[in-house]
């Protein structure tokens, strides 16, 4: 996934860079803005994919936390269910929306099929899926367990722990 992501981001870096440079010579590709905005959609569905592997998406670990044991474990496997849900949804969706573009193409480049272009979405559905049950033993401990670590709150105080003078004299 984080190959994936990287060769998305060098490829929308290209793109943009060649788009630019061409534009500024006045000889405007045809197929930039319509590519480049192809290649920014495929780089959100496989970056969030990957966020998803790694379990950094938006969460409330704090309210979560709250609950007793049992109902943090009722409230997770809840959650979970609710994404899977929502994945499975959107993996058939996607196909349906597959079999309607069947015969479209790009409007700059009509040699590439809108099925190749629109493919990301039941494609990344399916990774969120095989994520989110790759790491459901991990998140059902945590709810087991002591609760959630708060990323974004541990993140903070070592923003502030790391800002805090050195010397190990009184700040201002």
């Amino acid at each position: 996934m984080e190959v994936i992501a990287a060769l998305l981001m060098a490829a929308l870096t290209v793109i943009i860079v060649l788009g630019f440079v061409f534009r500024a010579v006045g000889l405007s590709l045809v197929w930039y803005d319509e590519v480049a905005s192809i290649g920014l959609c495929w780089l959100t569905y496989y970056g969030s994919a990957l966020a998803a592997l790694r379990g950094a998406h938006i969460g409330f670990p704090g309210i979560v936390n709250a609950f007793p044991p049992g109902l943090r474990v009722l409230s997770t496997i809840f959650a979970e269910a609710v994404v899977l849900a929502f994945f499975v949804i959107l993996t058939v969706t996607g196909l349906e929306v597959l079999d309607i573009l069947q015969g479209s193409t790009m409007v700059s480049i009509p040699s590439v099929s809108l099925v190749i272009t629109q493919s990301v979405i039941p494609i990344t559905a399916v990774l969120f899926i095989i994520a989110e049950l790759l790491r459901f033993p991990e998140v059902l401990a945590a709810a087991r367990g002591a609760g959630f670590e708060d990323h974004e709150l541990k993140e903070a105080l070592d923003t502030v722990s790391d800002a805090a003078p050195a010397s190990g004299g009184t700040a201002r």
